[in-house]
């Protein structure tokens, strides 16, 4: 059962920054996906380690003033470790969408740290990778 919850969640998370057909991005759920004090890093030349807030406000405001339209993320391949009530997921994904009026692709890696509390899987951390 683990995997498959760890399987939703991870879903769950990428699905909060669609806003595809004019819907609204759900990225405040991230607060709810991550642990409080959970740390995520973004590699690559522009290297920074966020808190949870640090990374959700400016996404809230970039897939809701127009600026970012029609833009998903999916996973494309995964590979999931869990041992007792941690669980660490190596994955590549796939992103889309119109920035500014261009449209743009890319794709990456992200790795993602789970542990399971009360509530159930939580994120601790994740890193991502974009590919130039």
């Amino acid at each position: 059962m683990s995997k498959v919850e760890i399987d939703a969640l991870t879903a769950e998370f990428f699905g909060a920054f669609d806003n595809r057909g004019g819907k609204a991005a759900d990225v405040a759920r991230i607060r709810r996906l991550v642990l409080p004090g959970g740390v995520i890093v973004k590699t690559g030349p522009d290297f920074t380690a966020y808190t949870v807030d640090e990374f959700v406000e400016p996404r809230v405001q970039l897939l809701s003033d127009g600026r970012l339209v029609e833009f998903s993320e999916w996973e494309t391949s995964e590979r999931t470790e869990i041992v007792g009530d941690i669980a660490s997921r190596f994955g590549q994904y796939r992103k889309s969408g119109i920035l500014d009026g261009e449209p743009f692709e890319g794709n990456g890696t992200k790795t993602i740290q789970f542990v399971r509390t009360s509530q159930g899987w939580r994120i601790a951390a994740f890193s991502w990778y974009d590919q130039p």
